[in-house]
């Protein structure tokens, strides 16, 4: 069913569901937008891994988010209680879990790998929202294209892998989590501020057993700050704030398929900050997954 536009906008959402013309232009724009800013933090957090567990460099990264998103959005005592406090939490756990296995998961493989492989669960999430022969033919391409792009690396890196499986199913839950509270441009940002804070609070425990003080660590203090605050704004508020209005747009199964557009901008930011080089056979598994894209476009 489609949803009622926060007030004060342009609809972008018809009474079929379908995403009208502006629409059609615009989430694809926002997911590229999306992507260079997730994986430029994404970059960021590898620097970090010198100096901190992958797990530890999540939860900084969610902590973060949720104290600058409380700044701006101020949520009230209310909004961490009730059904819409519960779905927010399991918003924000389901965001937390994903960023740590995925950071587990870069640590050990490439970053165009780790995403490509972490996109079986949004692939998922399409093939239950799919309806004709023309999205199943789109998630086939997007799934030729992820096996391409994934490679023989189980026997090379076994655990990376199933850290990025695991990713993967997270991911899945994520989208299906950031739908419950992405009916209005209020009801997003309350519940994303929410359930950031929620995820915090309960890992924090877990954060401060990993710890391992500043007296092991070649960062500075101040160096340290500045990183993870980058790390929140550009892997945090804007990629996730950027997902909720994608899947107002959107909608569920629109938005897991456009998620196929970040493989192509993990490989390009890989390849620019970390040096990751793209192979033949990698450039052809992306090209398959745009074509999915293109495929599978709204009536």
């Amino acid at each position: 069913m489609a949803r009622e536009p926060p007030s004060g906008t342009i609809p972008l959402v018809d009474n079929s569901g379908g995403i009208k013309v502006g629409g059609r232009a615009l989430a694809p724009l926002l997911m590229v937008i999306n992507g260079l800013s997730l994986y430029a933090g994404a970059a960021i957090a590898v620097g970090l891994f010198d100096n901190l567990p992958p797990v530890l460099v999540a939860w900084l990264r969610i902590s973060t988010a949720a104290a600058l998103l409380l700044v701006l959005f101020r949520p009230r005592v209310r909004d961490f209680l009730g059904r819409a406090g519960f779905n927010a939490a399991v918003y924000g756990i389901s965001t937390l879990a994903m960023n740590m296995t995925f950071y587990e998961a870069i640590a050990r493989l490439p970053m165009g790998t780790a995403v490509a492989i972490e996109f079986l669960g949004p692939i998922a999430v399409a093939a239950l929202g799919s309806r004709t022969l023309r999205d199943w033919a789109a998630l086939a391409l997007a799934g030729v294209g992820v096996v391409v792009i994934s490679g023989a690396q189980w026997s090379s890196n076994s655990v990376g892998v199933l850290f990025a499986l695991g990713a993967a199913a997270l991911w899945a839950l994520y989208i299906v989590a950031g739908n419950r509270i992405a009916g209005s441009a209020s009801d997003s940002r309350t519940g994303m501020t929410v359930g950031f804070v929620w995820a915090a609070l309960l890992a924090a425990p877990v954060a401060w057993w990993l710890w391992p003080g500043m007296a092991s660590m070649a960062l500075e203090p101040v160096q340290l700050l500045g990183l993870a605050f980058g790390l929140g704004v550009l892997s945090a508020v804007i990629p996730y704030g950027l997902d909720l209005i994608v899947l107002r747009m959107a909608g569920r199964a629109y938005f897991a398929l456009l998620l196929a557009l970040l493989p192509l901008t993990a490989a390009v930011m890989g390849a620019v900050a970390l040096g990751q080089m793209l192979t033949p056979a990698e450039m052809a598994g992306i090209a398959l997954v745009i074509a999915a894209v293109a495929l599978r476009r709204p009536a």
